[in-house]
């Protein structure tokens, strides 16, 4: 796959590190872990988001555009990346907040990630839980170009065709560094919420040949809806790289089971994971994407399903920042 033909921005320290855990390994007593850093892509404190905004920004800078317009929840990463990207390439940038936190406390909703992007001079306007944001997209345009300025739309996670081309990327870089290090991998895991990098991931890796099961990890959704978002978005990006029907509907496995009350709300095995990895490895995960991806990790390989003697990987999609805003859920004993 080519993707020289699209255009892109150099955002991220890229290839990021894939790295052993040998202490959290010994500690499960299961198969080896590896790290892939994504949360060291550099920008505004990493994350899986600057791959994805490396072609999304190169789209609208071709474009012409002036301003750019996303959406997220209040603690979202990748608004938070999609600011500092604005102000690296003089975008202004116009953020639409969801609240989708039932009860969000004062910490949640004043730090951690919102707290960034008012330092990154974000435009930030907060709307109610549901709200169609098609429309209100389309509203903030209106105003963009009332004002003489030249819109162009990220969708939330930067998850469409264009952002996804960011994981296409990362799966042909997995590929190659396994190859570099001699590994042979038996699983891919990751959090799976808007569906870029899933799918991303999905099409880098089967249209390079690769069988590597990928287990996407539910932050939002049943796993009926996360499959079919996953599988849709992955079927439009492989044609949009040239590669039709490189992924089949099996390919694209989500579990679901990790999500807890819903959406950002915490969970008992996320702190557990949270805790886990800080005081074994150093290592910081985020309580809505990764910290509960690693909790299924986990329970996978304490239930057998994944096995000694083999390897998995565990997508590091980034998103630290937010621990400050769940300071005060967090149990740290």
């Amino acid at each position: 796959m080519n993707l020289s033909k699209f255009p892109r921005v150099a955002l991220a320290h890229l290839p990021t590190p894939l790295e052993h855990l040998p202490r959290l390994s010994e500690h499960l007593g299961g198969p080896d872990i590896f790290v892939k850093r994504d949360d060291c892509t550099g920008l505004a404190t990493g994350g899986n988001k600057t791959r994805k905004l490396e072609f999304s920004m190169g789209e609208a800078l071709q474009q012409g555009a002036d301003t750019v317009i996303t959406v997220g929840a209040i603690q979202s990463n990748h608004v938070r990346q999609t600011a500092a990207a604005a102000c690296k390439l003089g975008l202004t940038c116009e953020v639409m907040l969801e609240h989708r936190v039932l009860h969000p406390s004062d910490t949640y909703r004043n730090s951690g990630n919102v707290f960034l992007d008012r330092i990154f001079g974000a435009k930030l306007r907060e709307y109610p839980a549901g709200t169609d944001f098609n429309a209100a997209m389309e509203d903030v345009a209106a105003e963009v170009r009332a004002s003489g300025g030249v819109p162009y739309f990220i969708p939330g996670g930067a998850s469409n065709p264009v952002g996804a081309l960011g994981y296409v990327n990362c799966g042909i870089e997995l590929l190659r560094q396994f190859n570099e290090q001699g590994l042979t991998i038996d699983h891919l895991v990751s959090a799976t919420g808007s569906a870029g990098t899933h799918a991303g991931l999905a099409v880098g890796l089967r249209g390079s040949g690769s069988r590597l099961p990928i287990l996407g990890i539910g932050v939002n959704a049943p796993q009926d809806v996360q499959e079919e978002r996953v599988f849709q978005l992955a079927m439009q990006t492989a044609e949009f790289v040239g590669e039709p029907g490189c992924v089949a509907r099996d390919d694209i496995v989500a579990d679901c089971n990790y999500i807890g009350p819903g959406y950002g709300e915490h969970t008992d095995a996320m702190n557990e994971a949270v805790l886990m990895l800080a005081r074994l490895e150093g290592l910081l995960f985020d309580p809505v994407y990764s910290g509960k991806a690693l909790a299924g990790m986990i329970d996978y390989i304490r239930k057998g399903r994944f096995r000694s003697g083999q390897n998995i990987v565990f997508l590091h999609t980034g998103g630290s920042a937010g621990l400050f805003a769940y300071a005060d859920a967090l149990a740290l004993d």
